[in-house]
Order: C-alpha cells, then sequence, then structure tokens
C-alpha cells in the first residue's frame, strides 16, 4: 500500500541538498520558492545537510504532480517518502507559512520520522486568522473558494497590482520584495488558488497533541500590525496550546518573511532550535 501512495505523491516537489552533517529539511511558503531561505542554508550548510524544498507549481517549478489534489497535504505525504527512501534519522524540519503547515501536518502523521519542527508565522488554524473564531464550516468554505478564484482567476495585469500590494504587508525589506513577487508570477496560479483554499479549510488543532516532535513556533510582529504584540502573543500561545512543549517565540520588527526581515535574530533562534 504505501509504495504506489509515496510513487504518486513523489512529484509533488522536488529537493536540493548542499552541505553535510545532521539533515535539517527546509520548505517555503505558499508561491514560494527555496531562495527565501538561501541566507539560512548559507549559514547552516557549513555544519548541515540541508534539504530545500521546491514545491511543484511553485516559483516556476513545473506544476507536475500538484495539478490535482491536495497540495500541502500531498507534499506532507511526499515528504514522508522521500525521509524514508533517503534513510535520514529524526531529521529536523522547517517550514514558513505554509510550509509550516505541511511541518505540521508530517510530524502529527509521521510522528516517528521528525526529529524536531520549527514552524515560521503560521497558525495550525489559518481560517480564525483570516475570519475571525467562530466561523461556520460552510462560512469558511464560501469565503476559501472566493481566495481560490481570487488567485486562480484575476487578470494578469491585477493579479500582479495586488501581489505587489500584498508583499508590502509581507516583507518589510523593500529591497527583497521584487524577487518574492516575481516567485507569485512565476507560479501556476491554480495551484497556489487551490493551496489557499486548502489552506484556510485546514484545521490542524486536533492534530496538534499527535506531534511528539519537539516544535518551536517563531512569528513575527512589527508596529504597522493592527493588534498589540501581547494580543498577538496570546493568540499564538493559545492556537499552539494543545501542542504541549512547543516554545512560542516572537521575532519584533519583523514582517511574515522573518528570515530576510530579521536574519540575524531569526538565525539565532534557528541555532538554539538545532542545539536543543
Amino acid at each position: 500500500m504505501a509504495g504506489p501512495v509515496l510513487a504518486a505523491s513523489a512529484d509533488r516537489f522536488s529537493v536540493k541538498v548542499r552541505g553535510k552533517g545532521p539533515d535539517v529539511i527546509l520548505i517555503p511558503g505558499l508561491s514560494s520558492s527555496p531562495e527565501i531561505w538561501e541566507s539560512t542554508a548559507q549559514a547552516l550548510e557549513g555544519r548541515y545537510r540541508v534539504h530545500l524544498v521546491h514545491v511543484a507549481g511553485f516559483a516556476g517549478a513545473p506544476t507536475a504532480g500538484n495539478a490535482d489534489g491536495k497540495v500541502a497535504a500531498g507534499v506532507a505525504e511526499g515528504l514522508a517518502g522521500y525521509i524514508q527512501a533517503k534513510g535520514l534519522k529524526s531529521p529536523a524540519v522547517m517550514g514558513h507559512s505554509m510550509g509550516g503547515t505541511i511541518g505540521m501536518m508530517l510530524a502529527a502523521r509521521s510522528p516517528g520520522l521528525v526529529g524536531k519542527l520549527m514552524v515560521v508565522d503560521m497558525f495550525p488554524n489559518l481560517a480564525v486568522a483570516y475570519f475571525g473564531p467562530g466561523q461556520s464550516p460552510e462560512s469558511v468554505a464560501q469565503r476559501a473558494a472566493g481566495f481560490r478564484a481570487q488567485i486562480a482567476d484575476a487578470p494578469a495585469e491585477a493579479f500582479k497590482a495586488m501581489q505587489e500590494q500584498v508583499m508590502v504587508g509581507m516583507v518589510r525589506t523593500e529591497s527583497a520584495r521584487a524577487a518574492i513577487v516575481k516567485h507569485s508570477l512565476d507560479s501556476d496560479r491554480q495551484v497556489a488558488g487551490r493551496a489557499m483554499e486548502e489552506l484556510l479549510t485546514t484545521d490542524l488543532t486536533p492534530e496538534l497533541a499527535k506531534i511528539t516532535a519537539p516544535t518551536t513556533v517563531v512569528w513575527a510582529w512589527n508596529s504597522s500590525m493592527p493588534a498589540p504584540a501581547a494580543m498577538f502573543s496570546g493568540w499564538y500561545q493559545g492556537a499552539y496550546g494543545p501542542l504541549k512543549g512547543a516554545k512560542v517565540v516572537r521575532i519584533d520588527d519583523a514582517a511574515h518573511f522573518i528570515m530576510i526581515d530579521q536574519p540575524a535574530k531569526f538565525m539565532a533562534e534557528v541555532e538554539s532550535f538545532l542545539a536543543g
């Protein structure tokens, strides 16, 4: 049974391996390239073997196995097969945004395969962050479908303008924005739309207790955000409450792409996470 499942999910991503040492898997987010991890990979590859994941259909990669089915869940399943096929021993898994969701899925559904987990700026139930608590499943599904359509079907110029506007809030480092926008523009928008709908309709809260790997959650705050840091802190602590022993860490003066906005502070947390 496992063979065909792994074969079907293996073409949902590709991996480039750099360096030697203990294994670290780096997973980017929605419509992102593994290039967002470049400074992290450079800092680690002298001491670790870094596995840079490129999700099929994102940032110029062929759509391949992500032409249909669930993207995040499919990549998580495929990574379980990758870890087993490559004989990786308790790798550290680090995921940004949607990559964090994939990391949580992998650690919850294949707990024996993940040595430790870092989630970067992602909630286990993204719908609450987007739509607020107490929404009915029907309402969430309807609104998530709207996000899918907006990503998949917007005219090219409108989509480009939307991405440029969104990135102002996601990346404080102006010089980095153009490349990240290009990653979105170079992505298959049908895949990206379906992945966004999947993220908004997936609640991993019931699965958090299945995660046995030591987990660090790193999140960003800056003064332009719509709520005080203490309030955001409460939301994150509450969201990850079911994951016993999770370390929840705030990095200030950063937006969603923390590793780009605050590379030194971010790497300090990465070093602590890997040493722990």
